[in-house]
């Protein structure tokens, strides 16, 4: 498997399983409607596993372009290789984002509420404030990325040499998605992702749901640029400790 098909199958499946957990609790007459948001942080953990563990031995599982960047930045991948990384981050997102509407269509059909609908695809602010908001998704790759550093030998330094984090690698990986998520994701949906945000955030533009409501477009420049900015910090500050 190349490392731009390992990105598109391992954030697939992140999405698949994350999105699927925003799907399940929060549109009508599922299973698990109503369950609440340590459901909603301890699912998008596992997705991060699922995804981690496939796409580790061939790409070293980024699965986030803020990762990428981040890991750029730090001298400990090519930024040559960032590009088509972030391609491939992109196709997956969007790609595990249509199998849920798929899944799911019988209860976005029956789901009447806009943003709820929306909510299943993208993150937004519990309260808008977008200075606080960018911050905080800042923050919260700052933590990722920072910490990532720290347990990971995800370095590719050529086409040709991997160096992966492994299935053993993807728990604390998974462990630290939660605990950003249960600390830090209650103000903004904790995106820390520009592709698992901006991409499912356009599958939700162009599919055909009823009551659609609003795009929120107006926000989906903070998940975006918020994460980017919080990767760079997290590899600078690792290089000047180094």
């Amino acid at each position: 498997m190349t490392p731009f098909i390992a990105e598109i199958i391992g954030t697939a499946l992140l999405m698949l399983l994350g999105i699927g957990v925003n799907a399940n609790v929060t549109l009508n007459k599922t299973y698990g409607q109503g369950s609440g948001w340590i459901v909603i942080t301890t699912g998008w953990a596992f997705a991060v596993y699922v995804g981690v563990v496939v796409a580790a031995p061939h790409s070293g599982a980024h699965l986030n372009p803020a990762v990428s960047i981040g890991l750029a930045v730090a001298n400990k991948f090519d930024w040559n290789l960032v590009p088509i990384y972030i391609l491939a981050q992109f196709i997956g997102a969007m790609l595990g984002a249509l199998l849920i509407w798929i899944t799911h269509k019988d209860h976005f059909d029956v789901t009447a509420d806009g943003d709820s609908k929306r909510g299943v695809f993208c993150t937004g602010p519990a309260i808008p404030n977008t200075t606080i908001n960018l911050f905080n998704e800042i923050l919260g790759t700052f933590v990722l990325v920072f910490t990532v550093l720290y347990f990971t030998d995800a370095i590719i330094s050529d086409s040709e040499t991997i160096i992966g984090l492994g299935s053993l690698g993807a728990l604390p990986v998974a462990l630290l998605v939660w605990a950003i998520g249960i600390s830090l994701g209650g103000t903004t949906g904790y995106a820390i992702n520009p592709a698992r945000d901006l991409g499912p955030r356009i599958v939700h533009a162009l599919l055909p749901l009823k009551n659609k409501g609003n795009m929120g477009w107006g926000y989906a420049w903070i998940p975006v640029v918020g994460p980017i900015i919080g990767a760079s910090l997290a590899a600078l500050l690792a290089l000047v400790l180094a």
